[in-house]
C-alpha cells in the first residue's frame, strides 16, 4: 500500500503555522487600540475611522526591506528588520501629513521556522507601536522550492488618515523656504546591494567582525533600525504650517526631495551642514566610490527633509529637538526648475 501524500510531504507545514499565528498574537495586541474591530486570525481585519475629521483622506503606502534582509538571514538576527518594515512604509505616508492608523505584513519563506517569523513578527510589531498605529493583520506563505533554504522575504501596507485640507503636496513652496534634514539612525534601508559587496565580497569581512572605525560589528551597524519620524512630524504639524516633506530612501537626498518640488524651484542642499554619520565614510573610502554616486545612493545622514517658511524654521527646529530628532538646517528653496542642487 502507498504511503499517503500529505501537504507536510511536499514542504508546506499547517501545523506550524498555527502555531505562529498563537505566537504573534500577542505581539499584535500590544498594537490595538479602539478603533480595532478584528484583528489576527479571522480573513479580514476592520478597523473604525477615527472620529474628528470632516473630509478625511484615507493614505495607503506599501514597500519592502531590500537585501537588507540578506544581512539578518547572515547574521541569524531577525527581531529588527521588521522596524524596519514599518518605518519604510509609515515614513511615506508621512510625507503627506498622514497619521499611520494600521499595518498589514507579507512573510514568504520556503520552509517555515516559527522561531525566525516570530522574531520578525516581533519586530512588526514594535515598529508599529512607535509609529502608533495598529498591526491588524498580514499573511505567510510557505512556499518550498521558491526561496533557498534560510531565505524570507517581506512586504509591508500602511493605511493613514489626513484631513483633506491639510493633506501636504509641496505645492506651496517659495523661494526664500528652509529646507530642514532630520538626521538619519543610519543606512536605514536602501542602497544594501553597495554595501553587502563592499563588507563581504571587496573586504572579506564575517558578520561578526569588529570593525575599529565603526565602534561596532559588522552586523550591529548593518542592521540598525531605519529611524521612524511618525511621532516628532505629527507633533510639528500642530504647531508649524509645513510647505513640503520627503523621506530620504532609495535615490538619496536628490531623488526624493526633487519629488514636492514645484517645477519653478530649486533646492540648494549645502554639504556639509549636517553630521555624516561614519558608516557613509567608511563605505566611501573603502570602496572609492564617488560622492555623487554616494548621494545617489544612500541618505548620508539625513532620513527625512521638511520644508518650512523662513519666519517659522526656528520654531520648527526648536520643536523637532523636543522631539528628539536631530536636525540641521541643510539648504534653501530658489528660483529655478524642480532640481535639487548639492553644493
Amino acid at each position: 500500500m502507498k504511503k499517503p501524500l500529505t501537504y507536510k510531504d511536499a514542504g508546506v507545514d499547517i501545523e506550524a503555522g498555527e502555531r505562529l499565528v498563537d505566537r504573534i498574537k500577542t505581539f499584535a495586541k500590544r498594537t490595538f487600540n479602539e478603533n480595532v474591530l478584528a484583528g489576527i486570525g479571522g480573513f479580514g481585519a476592520g478597523y473604525l475611522l477615527p472620529e474628528g475629521y470632516s473630509e478625511p483622506v484615507l493614505v495607503s503606502g506599501t514597500d519592502g526591506v531590500g537585501t537588507k534582509l540578506k544581512v539578518a538571514q547572515m547574521a541569524n538576527v531577525h527581531d529588527t528588520v521588521g522596524i524596519d518594515l514599518v518605518a519604510m512604509c509609515v515614513n511615506d505616508i508621512l510625507t503627506v501629513g498622514a497619521k499611520p492608523l494600521f499595518f498589514l505584513d507579507y512573510f514568504a519563506t520556503g520552509k517555515l521556522s516559527v522561531d525566525v517569523a516570530a522574531d520578525v513578527v516581533k519586530g512588526i510589531a514594535r515598529g508599529c507601536e512607535i509609529a502608533g498605529c495598529a498591526l491588524i493583520g498580514g499573511e505567510t506563505a510557505e512556499m518550498p522550492d521558491f526561496y533557498p533554504e534560510g531565505e524570507y522575504d517581506l512586504a509591508g501596507f500602511v493605511v493613514g488618515i489626513v484631513e483633506r485640507k491639510d493633506y501636504i503636496t509641496g505645492e506651496e513652496i517659495r523661494p526664500g523656504d528652509v529646507v530642514l534634514g532630520l538626521a538619519s539612525s543610519g543606512i536605514h534601508s536602501n542602497g544594501y546591494s553597495l554595501a553587502r559587496k563592499l563588507f563581504f565580497e571587496i573586504l572579506g569581512f564575517k558578520v561578526d567582525n569588529y570593525v575599529e572605525e565603526l565602534k561596532g560589528k559588522v552586523y550591529e551597524v548593518l542592521l540598525t533600525p531605519t529611524r521612524i519620524y511618525v511621532k516628532s512630524i505629527l507633533n510639528l504639524l500642530k504647531e508649524v504650517k509645513v510647505k513640503g516633506m520627503a523621506h530620504i530612501t532609495g535615490g538619496g537626498i536628490p531623488g526624493n526631495l526633487v519629488r514636492v518640488l514645484p517645477k519653478n524651484v530649486n533646492a540648494v542642499v549645502k554639504n556639509g551642514s549636517w553630521e555624516v554619520p561614519a558608516i557613509f565614510r567608511f563605505i566611501q573610502e573603502k570602496g572609492n566610490v564617488p560622492e555623487e554616486e554616494m548621494f545617489r545612493t544612500f541618505n548620508m545622514g539625513v532620513g527625512y527633509a521638511v520644508v518650512v517658511s523662513p519666519e517659522d524654521a526656528d520654531r520648527a527646529v526648536s520643536l523637532l529637538k523636543e522631539s528628539g530628532e536631530e536636525v540641521y538646517r541643510i539648504g534653501e528653496v530658489r528660483e529655478g526648475e524642480g532640481k535639487v542642487v548639492i553644493v
